[in-house]
């Protein structure tokens, strides 16, 4: 079943946001916890004192961490009604806020954050360039945007079938643009660019690129699983962009 261009769009079938969430916190067995979640902390640093800002919140996982680093409040924006529903129930108080929109309408005012964040949502964007000039806008003069998104030679092409993938293909890789892939049960739309793209429109838009990453794995949040971390090893997942508005 397709569900539409829009990574929200993708996650408002509650079968399909089931499923990926069981995935995303299936503990050492989620790329996400050994891979992404490391790079991103380390690129994000402190956040004490800041205001910040989520795009594609997902189930608001990501709130907890913020606020516990001492953020003085928390946004979480998401275009999936469900995820917004979800992370309402995982975190709340004064200092958090979830709202339910699409992450290429989000229009704040003029140095209303000190970071911005997204982790694993800009692929699904088609006009990038136009969110990440929004975000140089919101942001206080230093603030930092920090983003992680599915790694080129995953959205380049993928042939993997059900279960654990044992072999990669990249094929097209210079033709961006729209690519379809079955996923958790249904299809979802991802966005392909170059890592050279993802530099590129940061730097456009007045950012000083500070940290790139393409999340390795780290051996040491694998407990000695030797075969995972040898799996893990394989290929890049993800991709993870630092930089500061300057």
């Amino acid at each position: 079943m397709a569900t539409g261009g829009r990574g929200g769009e993708f996650y408002e079938v509650d079968d399909v946001r089931r499923a990926y969430l069981r995935h995303r916190h299936d503990g050492l067995r989620s790329p996400n916890t050994v891979m992404e979640e490391p790079a991103f902390l380390d690129a994000l640093g402190s956040v004490s004192g800041c205001r910040v800002l989520d795009l594609g919140c997902g189930d608001g996982s990501t709130a907890n961490l913020i606020l516990s680093g001492g953020a003085t409040s928390y946004v979480g924006v998401d275009g999936s009604g469900g995820m917004v529903e979800t992370a309402r129930r995982t975190a709340g108080g004064d200092r958090v806020r979830f709202v339910h929109g699409d992450i290429e309408d989000v229009d704040v005012g003029a140095g209303e954050f000190d970071v911005v964040i997204s982790r694993m949502a800009f692929h699904y964007i088609e006009r990038l360039d136009v969110v990440v000039e929004r975000v140089h806008r919101a942001l206080s003069e230093g603030g930092r945007l920090v983003f992680s998104v599915v790694h080129p030679v995953i959205t380049g092409h993928d042939t993997s079938g059900d279960g654990p993938r044992t072999s990669w293909m990249v094929d097209g890789y210079f033709d961006r643009g729209p690519r379809e892939r079955s996923w958790f049960g249904s299809t979802v739309v991802w966005r392909h660019r170059t890592i050279e793209d993802y530099v590129r429109v940061v730097t456009r838009h007045g950012f000083r690129l500070d940290s790139l990453s393409e999340c390795e794995p780290r051996a040491e949040l694998l407990l000695g699983d030797a075969d995972e971390l040898a799996r893990r090893r394989r290929v890049p997942l993800m991709l993870l962009v630092g930089a500061t508005r300057s």
